[in-house]
């Protein structure tokens, strides 16, 4: 294998190991969306949360980390089922300005609070996962980017299964696709609202967890919540699939970018989403896979 192809395939893999982060952090924005109509700006904030109390598992408690992934899965959902009950509940019948500014001062009171217990320091996870590369055909991966894939997909596959095949999943859909019908029908639509936050939760924990594993955790780790809003853009915001591809998409040019470009201009992987929400807004602003609205006058 040539060497340009084999920094070509590295830098590929590293991107779909990320953008398999990038696409569980734009579900949770998707599900969120698509059953309640708001755009959730703590979702980093969220994925931050989870990734440390399963951090103080493992470090403070000894916990083997498989058992502390599944409690913070746990946790995850019901803090989800909690804020929607403690702060998004009263806000039902609200202008839709106001509630996301609600989500906005959540992501900076969770952060806050994130910052109060843990502190500003960097910190790093245990070795959770062998340090021996893997090498394939002289590309080299790393058990812990092998293992985000894996566990992005088995997730990401559960879950579009629960939304196509559940009673709950469908009752979600059903939701999404118009309230005041679904409550006719018998569904608690507090209830889908409440577990379309512990789901994004949940999926929000996952990316968290093993990006703190991939880079340093810290209260920096919010900021791929933000990262990962372009892929929503991309896919479009009430397409769980779109999301996936939008996701995996960010993340391979991102990474491409970073290796072929950052060397001569410098800077260019941190903006590469952004200029492509840009780009999409402008060709196609409701996504890949968006429902595109048609307003007559």
């Amino acid at each position: 294998m040539s060497e340009g192809l084999n920094f070509f395939l590295q830098l590929a893999t590293s991107g779909v190991a990320v953008g398999s982060i990038y696409a569980l952090v734009a579900m949770g924005f998707v599900i969120i969306y698509k059953a309640t109509g708001i755009l959730n700006f703590a979702q980093g904030e969220m994925m931050m949360m989870g990734a440390y109390f399963c951090f103080s598992l493992v470090t403070a408690l000894n916990m083997p980390f498989l058992v502390a992934f599944f409690i913070t899965l746990i946790f995850s959902g019901l803090l989800g089922v909690a804020i929607h009950y403690t702060i998004l509940r009263p806000m039902v019948g609200e202008p839709i300005f106001s509630v996301v500014m609600v989500t906005i001062g959540l992501g900076i009171l969770l952060r806050s609070i994130a910052g109060i217990i843990w502190g500003p320091a960097n910190k790093s996870f245990p070795s959770s996962f062998s340090d021996e590369p893997i090498n394939i055909s002289g590309v080299v991966l790393s058990h812990i980017h092998l293992w985000s894939i894996i566990v992005a997909v088995i997730f990401l596959v559960l879950f579009l299964i629960f939304f196509k095949f559940s009673r709950m999943g469908l009752a979600m859909r059903a939701t999404a696709q118009e309230q005041d019908y679904a409550s006719l029908m018998g569904i608690s639509v507090q209830k889908i609202f409440a577990l379309s936050w512990a789901i994004a939760m949940v999926v929000s924990a996952v990316g968290g967890v093993f990006l703190a594993h991939i880079n340093l955790l810290n209260l920096n780790l919010n900021h791929i919540g933000i990262r990962a809003f372009p892929a929503v853009i991309l896919g479009g915001l009430d397409s769980v699939a779109g999301a996936i591809l939008g996701g995996v998409i960010i993340g391979l040019t991102e990474s491409l970018a970073g290796g072929y470009l950052d060397t001569i201009f410098g800077g260019v992987k941190e903006v590469t989403a952004f200029a492509i929400l840009l780009l999409i807004l402008m060709i196609r602003p409701y996504g890949l896979f968006g429902t595109e609205e048609i307003e007559r006058v």
